[in-house]
C-alpha cells in the first residue's frame, strides 16, 4: 500500500512537476488547486501527507493547517514564495512539519518527504511489530484486543472484535456473506448470513461513519481509500 500525498497548489506548471516527481517515487498523489478542495479530501479520503501552498485563493494555507491540525497530526509541508522568518515561524507554528520557499527544486521536496515519512507511523498502515492496526480513524490493539475510533474507546463484542479485525488486515477486499460466517464464527456455524448483515449493522452504528460498503449481492469490504 502506498503513501497518499495531497497537495494543495494554485500554479498549474508546479502541480504538475510535483505531481510527477512524487509519482516517479511510487506515492498516490491527489492535486487540487484550493484549500476547500483540500477539506473535501480531508472529508472523505484523508491522505498520509499534505503540500499546502500559503498564497491561495478563498482560504489560504495556514488557516488549511490550522484546520487541520485541530484534527490531525498528519505530516504537513509547506511550500510558500514568502521567506521572512516570520512567516516561517508562523507556519511551523500552525502545525507545518516543514517550510519550503519557493522556488525550490522538487528533489528536494521529495527528499523532505521521504524523511518525513521515515519519522512518522501514517494513519492507515498496518504495524505488525506493535500488534497494532491504525487505518484513518480506527486504531485495533491486536494483543489486548480493544477498539479505539476517532482516539475514543468503545465497547465491542468478540464478534465485532474479531470482524473489525479480519477487515482491518484485509483492507478493500470483499468478503462475501458465507466467507464471513466461515471467518468470524467458525467452519461449525449453521445460522444464517443475516447474522453477518446485524453485525455489521452493530459496527457501524457503534462506529459512526466507518468506511465498511456493502458489495450488493455478495457481501462487505472496508475500504481504506480510492483505488
Amino acid at each position: 500500500m502506498s503513501y497518499h500525498i495531497g497537495v494543495i497548489e494554485d500554479d498549474s506548471n508546479i502541480q504538475a512537476i510535483v505531481s510527477a516527481f512524487l509519482k516517479k517515487e511510487g506515492y498516490d498523489v491527489t492535486v487540487m488547486d484550493s484549500a476547500e478542495k483540500g477539506i473535501d479530501l480531508w472529508n472523505s479520503t484523508p491522505p498520509d501527507m499534505w503540500i499546502v501552498d500559503i498564497m491561495l485563493p478563498g482560504m489560504d494555507g495556514y488557516e488549511f493547517c490550522k484546520k487541520i491540525r485541530n484534527e490531525s497530526d498528519v505530516p504537513i509541508i509547506i511550500v510558500s514564495a514568502k521567506d521572512e522568518e516570520i512567516d516561517k515561524i508562523l507556519g511551523l507554528e500552525l502545525g507545518g512539519d516543514d517550510y519550503l520557499t519557493k522556488p525550490f527544486s522538487p528533489r528536494e521536496l521529495v527528499a523532505r518527504v521521504k524523511r518525513i515519512f521515515k519519522r512518522y507511523r501514517p494513519e492507515g498502515k498496518v504495524h505488525e511489530e506493535e500488534n497494532q492496526i491504525v487505518m484513518n480513524h480506527l486504531v485495533i490493539d491486536k494483543n489486548n484486543r480493544r477498539v479505539f475510533w476517532k482516539k475514543e474507546e468503545l465497547d465491542v463484542t468478540t464478534k465485532e472484535f474479531d470482524m473489525l479485525l479480519l477487515f482491518a488486515e484485509n483492507v478493500n477486499r470483499a468478503f462475501s456473506r458465507e466467507e464471513l460466517l466461515t471467518l468470524v464464527w467458525g467452519e461449525d456455524y449453521f445460522g444464517s448470513d443475516r447474522a453477518v448483515d446485524d453485525l455489521v449493522k452493530r459496527i457501524r452504528k457503534k462506529l459512526k461513519e466507518i468506511p465498511i460498503e456493502t458489495v450488493w449481492g455478495f457481501g462487505y469490504r472496508l475500504r481504506d481509500k480510492e483505488e
